[in-house]
């Protein structure tokens, strides 16, 4: 009797704002599937085996030596064994929106640091009464943010006082870095509270460095980093990054050179988180 072989396959699966007029102050996650991986069942053929007392089995001719001829003509019959198809996700909601809640640039724009972290921004300018309040929230944020994230500040630097602490904001970070600056929070508060406590303009160079020197910087230290060609670069890559995020207004938020968002748009400091929080989600799971 001619036999039939069966082959077996399995087929398993992201309030109002400091303005630069003023002159002195998503895709969805890509569904699992299953490779068809063909798995080949082998035939095992069971040699029949006679003892010395059991009759001779007469196997017929054509089903142990199939005609070649006939074999190739014989239709392979595929057995399907099929696993349950796993239902896809859910779509995921959102609580913001582009163009409500935040702004999509386009084309995406270069960032600060490389691709290797999602990186969030913060356009900022000391003399700013929105960002020394805004300060405070967003600095809690950084220290707790995710591990795939990087934060930044950018210092809006639209007119020659902006500039002027945007010298003074990239001095500071390049102190802290080589640790000549041993606080660099500290230090960076006392900007905030100099201008908008005690009413310290920090208008000239002469009494930023004193500040600087009240941190334990010394002049000569102050002199050579805030001249060096660091910070000038530094200060030419915030004046272009500033400009392509098209900020009109501070504090501004930017994800991954991708999204701009600020405090108005968002509804207030505590949604601006928020949603920074949510369009990080995004790129995570684009």
């Amino acid at each position: 009797m001619k036999r039939t072989v069966f082959l077996g396959f399995v087929f398993g699966f992201v309030l109002a704002a400091c303005s630069n007029e003023e002159p002195s102050a998503e895709a969805p996650a890509p569904e699992a599937t299953s490779e068809g991986v063909a798995t080949e069942t082998p035939v095992e053929a069971a040699n029949a085996q006679a003892d010395e007392d059991s009759q001779p089995e007469l196997v017929e001719e054509s089903a142990a030596e199939p005609d070649e001829a006939q074999a190739e003509d014989e239709p392979i019959v595929l057995a399907l064994e099929t696993e349950p198809v796993t239902a896809a996700a859910p779509p995921r909601e959102w609580n913001f929106s582009e163009g409500k809640h935040y702004h999509r640039l386009v084309p995406t724009q270069p960032t600060v640091g490389g691709a290797d972290k999602i990186e969030v921004a913060e356009v900022f300018w000391y003399g700013c009464p929105h960002c020394f309040d805004f300060d405070p929230q967003i600095s809690g944020w950084a220290d707790n943010a995710p591990a795939n994230t990087r934060f930044v500040r950018i210092p809006a630097v639209w007119n020659p006082l902006a500039r002027l602490h945007g010298r003074l904001y990239y001095t500071e970070e390049l102190l802290a870095k080589n640790g000549t600056l041993a606080d660099v929070k500290a230090f960076h508060a006392a900007v905030f509270n100099e201008f908008h406590r005690k009413s310290n303009r920090l208008t000239s160079e002469d009494a930023i460095q004193k500040l600087f020197e009240r941190f334990g910087v010394s002049r000569e230290d102050f002199l050579n980093t805030w001249n060096s060609f660091e910070v000038n670069h530094k200060i030419g890559v915030a004046n272009d990054l500033v400009r392509r995020y098209n900020v009109t207004g501070v504090p501004a938020v930017v994800v991954n050179g991708k999204y701009r968002s600020g405090a108005a748009e968002a509804g207030g400091y505590t949604a601006l988180l928020e949603v920074i929080d949510e369009l990080i989600e995004r790129e995570t799971l684009r």
